[in-house]
C-alpha cells in the first residue's frame, strides 16, 4: 500500500512511498481511508520523535474493508471514522472498533476526519468539568481543532462560553459565530470567576486560567501547543476562601473507553452541519509538506485534511 513516511530529509519530514497493508487484531477492523486529519501534536513532535519509515497518523476516516475477526464493529462496506496511535496516513489502517465510529451514509469523510482527536478531545474534557448548563466555560485556543469543537459543545451543553484567542478582533466575529459570549485575548481578562476551563495551550495560558477558577471549578489540559512548561507562584494551589475544592486534571484520549459512541455521534453532528469542524486547509496527500508548514507556522486556524489516495 501506499503510504507518508517518515523521512527527515524529506520537506516537512514525510514521503509517499510503500509500506506493507497492516493485519488487524480480533478485536480490530481494517479500514481503507479516504481521508485524514492532522493535529499539531503529531506533527510538531511525532514526526521529530519517529523512526525513519514509521507511518504516523491519528485520525482517519474512511470505509470498513475487513471486520474484525470477534464479531465486534461495523460491517464491510460501513463508512466510519476511526482514532488510533498510528497508521492514519496510509491507505490502509488498523483501529479497535472499540474506538471506531459509525459515519451516517453519503457524509463527506474529509469533515468527518476532523471528530477523532479534535472533537472526542473537545467532549471528553467538557463531560470531565461536569454539567455545565448555566456554568461558566473558559476555553484557551479557541481557534484551533479542539478548541473550536469545544466553543461550539459548550454553547450546546448551555454553558455561558468564553474564548481566548490571541486575535481576538480578527478572530472575535467567527468564534462568536461559533458560539462563544466573550472572546478575550487572554484569561485574565474573563471577569467574573469560570466554572470550568478547557486547556490546549498550557504554559502561562494554563496557570492563568487555572487562576480563574471559582469554588468546585475543574481545569481539564488537553494540550501544550504552546510549547512552554507551568511555573505555578507560591499558595497558587492553597484553598483558601474562594479556592476550595478547584481541581487540575490531564486527558489523555488514547487511554479512554467508549469512545465508538463518541465518534458516532460527533460524526452524525458534523455531517448534519450541525457541528462546523473548522476546515481550513484541504488538499491531496502529497501537499503534506504544505499544510505542516502551515499549521506549525501558526496561518491554520483550525484544522488540515488530507485526502488520501
Amino acid at each position: 500500500m501506499r503510504a507518508l513516511l517518515v523521512d527527515h530529509s524529506a520537506p516537512g519530514g514525510l514521503r509517499l512511498g510503500e509500506a506493507p497493508v497492516p493485519e488487524p487484531a480480533p478485536h480490530q477492523a481494517l479500514i481503507r481511508v479516504r481521508a485524514t486529519s492532522l493535529n499539531h501534536g503529531e506533527v510538531r513532535w511525532g514526526i521529530e520523535g519517529a523512526p525513519e519509515g514509521t507511518v504516523l497518523g491519528w485520525d482517519a476516516a474512511g470505509v470498513v474493508e475487513r471486520a474484525a475477526a470477534d464479531g465486534s464493529g461495523p460491517a464491510v462496506g460501513t463508512p466510519v471514522v476511526t482514532l488510533a496511535p498510528d497508521g492514519g496516513w496510509a491507505e490502509y489502517r488498523v483501529a479497535d472498533t472499540d474506538r471506531t465510529g459509525v459515519v451516517p451514509e453519503g457524509a463527506d469523510l474529509g469533515a468527518i476526519s476532523t471528530v477523532p482527536v479534535a472533537g472526542a478531545t473537545a467532549l471528553r474534557a467538557l463531560d470531565r468539568i461536569g454539567p455545565i448548563l448555566g456554568r461558566r466555560v473558559l476555553v484557551t485556543g479557541a481557534t484551533g481543532g479542539v478548541g473550536r469543537y469545544a466553543v461550539q459543545l459548550a454553547r450546546r451543553g448551555g454553558a455561558h462560553v468564553i474564548a481566548v484567542t490571541g486575535d481576538p478582533e480578527g478572530r472575535g466575529d467567527m468564534l462568536r459565530t461559533l458560539g462563544a459570549h466573550e472572546v478575550v485575548a487572554a484569561p485574565e481578562e474573563a471577569g467574573a470567576p469560570v466554572d470550568g476551563v478547557v486547556d490546549v495551550i498550557g504554559g502561562r495560558q494554563l496557570v492563568a486560567a487555572y487562576e480563574k477558577l471559582g469554588p468546585h471549578g475543574t481545569l481539564v489540559s488537553v494540550g501544550q501547543a504552546g510549547g512552554e512548561s507551568e511555573h505555578f507562584p507560591l499558595r497558587a494551589l492553597y484553598g483558601e476562601e474562594g479556592r476550595n475544592n478547584r481541581s487540575l486534571v490531564n486527558l489523555q484520549l488514547l487511554g479512554a473507553s467508549g469512545l465508538s459512541r463518541d465518534l458516532t455521534w460527533l460524526a452524525e453532528q458534523v455531517a448534519t452541519g450541525t457541528l462546523d469542524p473548522g476546515t481550513s486547509w484541504r488538499g491531496a496527500w502529497d501537499k503534506a509538506s504544505e499544510a505542516i508548514d502551515t499549521l506549525l507556522t501558526r496561518r491554520l486556524q483550525g484544522k488540515a485534511i488530507l485526502d488520501i489516495g
